[in-house]
């Protein structure tokens, strides 16, 4: 597992404060604190052991279309009556004395009910279908009000140089603050502490409450994940974690998330988490994005982690009375290990919508996971009244904080978005350019420089997605309405056109750009470090160094131009390069229609007369179907695959519409019915050696019978089992497990010809000693093969890309196709997906060996 360091701290080292975390060795003989661990972590192990077993209904529900609801700007309150949810005995919350998901409307309601302060809005429903609730707190306004607010809210984000002159904005703009809590579901009590707090606004009658509710909006989210606020696990219903999800949005709360940043611009969050002990408060150790104007952000998130370090501090827990260690501050106190890199994780996401001071806030007492079974009761309850307070003392120090400093904090907003829009310059922090930050050393300094713009060819599939995802993520997009040229190259009529002098132009740049290789800056990272779309995700890119983008033929869009359609007369190709044709493509197999694939399976070949299904498939899926008079070499089949893989490797399976079983080792020694299943994946949670005799005799013949059915392996787990099997003779080779990031590869076979030169790996794996009758797929670059994340060689030197360099990534055989990347990480890598899909089918029915 992957743990900070704590290696010598900054300077400004308060001198008592133990860097102690969920794990701290207890003072007194009653085990007050937390159960023992190394150090702070705030993600799941590399390589997680456990199969998913997520349910389809879920991913069904996170695959669907929830697009924003759009409604007429009203006034303050905006009251509604919630119905109630059924009474939930099992509700993982009741043991900790915490208010479970059922209780959740009831107390809205009431709340509501106290007077003309509290608003509830229903942002959208989770995957495993509950209600996911927003509480506006804020002083009355009436519908002319509400509109002067949304106009000056647009104001900041679309003239930040007006919105920088306007006395109205000065005088009357009301500063949002965004609360977001239980994002990990076993991580609970920030849902208490808010409601506690919205309580107490709702009814106080004292000035400054008043003062506070007529110069702010305060959002709460008040648990962004039900599902796990239910079942007491980290991931929602289908096994995500969300505060690893910003990048790719493959989740309904992380959207839900996503839309509150866009549409309530808060120009401060804290996002409610445990447990670290003594609690841990961001801003955090290099490295530091590259593409925040981390300047104004370090500015402000430092102040209010002093402020809400002196209120936690002030409850007067000690470490010899309660279990409760001082506060932390990484920035401060640690030197790496806590990074703010990437901007998967909720206060990274929310800086590049203009949040100008956000913070991760670990409470401290553990109460979740091996606690939970072991602790009595009474001491569970104790430990979350605990880390309720310390939520509570977090939340009241940041609204003081805004209360104090409600202009500058509004004006550091509009600076970030007046320096988008035009193309400023970062501005490198220093202890000059952020006086009253102490310790500021040149391991802070990070800045990248922009593009003048990206430029996306449109007509395929990948390109639109891409568009649409970055218009989902409030970054504008225009299309050239004929052809132009731009720094010396001309570019056809229908491309997009990402300009980079917008206010949100970090964002842009943190989606679309390679990223970049940070090895040599710190010995550890949290969590990914690299993550390209524009890599990654099978559109063509280009990124233009200069320019002037004035004259040219270019109009705003609001959604990608569909490249659905299919050829009027003949049979049909459908390239098997995207994820939604193969989505489209086993729709069409699972109806009966028969499919052939080229020599190279990289397309496939349907018959004319299953146009009207094609003409179907090419709406919903955004596919062309051309026109062909290829006829294929290969029968392609119905393929239902059996699963032992990750959460996110699950849902990418049924995101392309294969009929996916979960499996594990349980399952197969419960008993596994193979007549159902053409194929099997496996990359975590089936061990050979762990199935019983009838089992093992079971799987044996599924993958020996006649014609065959063979095993597609991902990672350790997938070569494990090939070489328990005998199915693909080669040794597999771990690199360093802390690896990850985004690598150039050399594509070389059938399963990747035609997908990205690029893929992605989270612990990568290499082949060696390979076998007469297998074929290598696709190799790691020779030279440097990182292209951008963190990836070192291991203390004896083995393990880091020289060693992977020119090395097999993907091999297949008669019987097994391995992977040593990461394909289907997270639902991530999406130019990836067809590798897999290939290789199911080519595994679906393999010949008998010779």
């Amino acid at each position: 597992m992957r743990t900070t360091s704590t290696t010598p701290a900054r300077p400004v080292l308060i001198a008592a404060l133990a860097l102690t975390t969920a794990g701290s060795l207890l003072l007194t003989p009653h085990p007050a604190g937390a159960d023992p661990k190394p150090s702070p972590t705030r993600h799941e192990p590399a390589l997680d052991q456990r199969a998913a077993q997520a349910p389809a209904s879920a991913a069904a529900r996170a695959l669907g279309t929830d697009a924003p609801a759009t409604h007429p700007v009203t006034g303050y309150p905006r009251e509604q009556v919630l119905s109630p949810d059924a009474e939930n005995p099992a509700d993982k919350s009741l043991k900790l004395g915490l208010t479970p998901y059922h209780a959740i409307a009831p107390k809205l309601n009431a709340l509501q009910a106290l007077g003309d302060r509290v608003s509830v809005e229903v942002t959208g429903r989770s995957a495993g279908g509950h209600r996911l609730y927003l509480v506006t707190v804020t002083a009355p306004e009436t519908d002319r009000q509400a509109r002067a607010q949304e106009r000056m809210r647009d104001l900041i984000e679309n003239a930040p140089a007006a919105a920088a002159k306007s006395d109205e904005i000065k005088a009357s703009y009301k500063a949002p603050v965004f609360f977001n809590n239980n994002i990990h579901g076993n991580e609970w009590e920030g849902t208490d502490a808010s409601l506690k707090l919205i309580e107490q606004l709702a009814t106080a009658q004292d000035e400054r409450t008043a003062d506070l509710l007529a110069h702010a909006r305060l959002y709460f989210n008040i648990t962004a994940n039900p599902d796990g606020r239910i079942a007491g696990t980290r991931a929602n219903a289908n096994g995500f974690d969300l505060n690893r999800d910003f990048v790719t949005a493959s989740q309904p709360e992380t959207r839900a998330m996503r839309q509150i940043e866009i549409d309530k611009q808060p120009a401060v969050m804290l996002d409610l988490h445990g447990y670290v002990n003594g609690t841990l408060i961001e801003p955090t150790t290099p490295p530091h994005g590259e593409n925040y104007e981390y300047d104004l952000f370090l500015k402000n998130t430092y102040a209010n982690a002093l402020g809400m370090e002196a209120a936690v501090n002030g409850l007067g827990y000690t470490p010899a009375k309660d279990g409760v260690e001082p506060v932390q501050i990484p920035f401060r106190d640690q030197q790496e290990g806590w990074d703010d890199w990437p901007p998967i994780f909720t206060p990274q996401y929310a800086a590049f919508h203009g949040t100008v001071a956000a913070h991760t806030v670990e409470i401290p007492l553990q109460v979740n996971n091996s606690a939970y079974t072991s602790l009595p009761v009474e001491e569970l309850r104790r430990r979350s009244a605990v880390n309720t307070a310390v939520a509570g003392a977090a939340i009241r120090a940041t609204l003081d904080f805004v209360q104090a400093r409600r202009t500058s904090l509004v004006a550091d907003q509009i600076e970030v978005f007046r320096r988008g829009a035009a193309g400023a310059a970062q501005v490198p922090v220093s202890e000059r350019t952020v006086p009253g930050v102490p310790g500021i050393g040149p391991e802070d300094v990070y800045t990248t420089t922009f593009p003048r713009a990206y430029v996306i060819p449109a007509g395929r599939t990948a390109a639109a997605r891409l568009v649409d995802h970055l218009l989902a993520n409030d970054v504008r997009v225009t299309r050239a309405t004929k052809s132009f040229r731009l720094s010396g190259r001309t570019y056809a009529k229908g491309s997009y056109v990402v300009d980079m002098h917008q206010p949100k132009r970090g964002l842009a740049n943190v989606l679309l750009a390679d990223g970049r290789d940070i090895s040599d800056k710190v010995s550890v990272m949290y969590d990914i470090s690299g993550w390209s779309l524009g890599r990654l995700w099978g559109a063509q890119l280009a990124a233009v160094p200069t320019g002037r983008l004035t004259g040219l033929p270019l109009r705003s869009v609001q959604e990608a131009t569909s490249v659905g359609r299919v050829a009027p007369h003949g049979d049909l190709s459908l390239r098997l390069d995207d994820p939604a044709a193969i989505a489209a493509l086993n729709s069409l197999l699972q109806q009966g229609v028969p499919v052939r694939a080229t020599a190279d399976g990289g397309t496939a070949i349907v018959p004319a007369s299953a146009r009207p299904k094609a003409t179907a498939l090419a709406r919903t899926h955004d596919v062309t179907f051309d026109a062909t008079r290829r006829t294929g070499s290969t029968p392609l089949h119905r393929t239902r695959v059996a699963a032992a893989v990750t959460p996110g490797e699950l849902f990418a399976l049924r995101e392309m519409n294969f009929e996916v079983t979960p499996v594990s080792t349980d399952v197969l020694n419960a008993g596994y019915d193979w007549s159902a299943t053409d194929v099997l994946m496996v990359s975590t949670g089936l061990e050979y050696a762990n199935l019983t005799a009838p089992a093992r005799k079971s799987l044996d013949t599924f993958l020996s019978s006649s014609p065959g059915h063979g095993l597609v392996g991902r990672g350790i787990g997938g070569a494990e089992l090939s070489a328990a099997t005998g199915l693909l003779a080669a040794k597999a080779v771990e690199g360093n497990g802390d690896a990850n990031g985004v690598v150039r590869m050399v594509n070389a076979g059938p399963i990747t010809t035609g997908t990205p030169g690029y893929g992605f790996v989270y612990a990568p794996v290499w082949f060696t000693d390979l076998g007469p009758r297998v074929r290598v797929e696709q190799s790691y670059a020779t030279g440097n093969p990182l292209l951008s994340g963190h990836w070192r060689p291991l203390e004896d030197g083995t393990g880091g890309p020289s060693a992977a360099a020119g090395r097999p990534s993907v091999i297949s055989g008669p019987h097994a196709v391995l992977f040593g990347t990461e394909p289907l990480f997270r639902d991530h890598p999406k130019g990836e997906f067809p590798q897999v899909a290939r290789a199911l089918f080519s595994m679906a029915a393999v010949k008998e060996s010779g």
